[in-house]
């Protein structure tokens, strides 16, 4: 009995790191890689941004808030749309809807020109 026992650990402890690893490092079509979903031109243009806007306010949460929060809905939204209006995905009216629908003020007009005046400036994506 013990030379089975024996025979079936190495197999278990085998079809276990093959498993391991298909999950872990063969998957990767699963998961958009981080260079997909941001690419560097755009860290840019949000650093530029906050240099040029963080002063101005977002519903109730400075810009420079907005955009350097480490989580959090307010800055995952910002930077998804943020990133959709830098690389032409949606535009300057799509983009304001959407900014206005989930911080809702009637004093997002100064942040919004000031961000469209920083997309003029950008280099190309």
């Amino acid at each position: 009995m013990q030379t089975l026992e024996h025979k079936r650990m190495p197999t278990t402890l085998a079809v276990t790191g093959v498993v391991m690893l298909a999950l872990s490092g063969c998957g990767g079509d699963l998961v958009a890689p981080d260079s997909l979903i941001e690419k560097p031109g755009v860290e840019g243009f949000y650093n530029q941004i906050a240099s040029a806007c963080g002063h101005l306010s977002l519903g109730n949460q400075p810009l420079n808030y907005v955009i350097n929060v480490s989580n959090g809905d307010d800055n995952d939204y910002f930077l998804d749309e943020t990133s959709k209006l830098y690389y032409g995905r949606i535009d300057r009216t799509t983009y304001a809807t959407d900014i206005n629908g989930f911080f809702p003020t009637d004093k997002n007009t100064p942040a919004l020109n000031c961000i469209y005046a920083q997309l003029d400036q950008a280099p190309s994506p």
